[in-house]
């Protein structure tokens, strides 16, 4: 019966600790700020061609 006890505490501990785990990095990504959409490459346009 101990070890059927110690069985399932590991299971509930490590389903908190995931869970756990889980929420920290979805609040750290929302914490982070959002960056620029500033491509950094950028191409002059190309002049019209002669044919038209």
């Amino acid at each position: 019966m101990h070890r059927l006890l110690a069985a399932a505490l590991t299971c509930v501990a490590a389903a908190a600790l995931a869970a756990g785990a889980a929420a920290g990095i979805v609040a750290a990504l929302d914490a982070t700020p959002e960056q620029p959409n500033v491509p950094l490459v950028s191409f002059p346009d190309a002049p019209p061609s002669p044919g038209r």
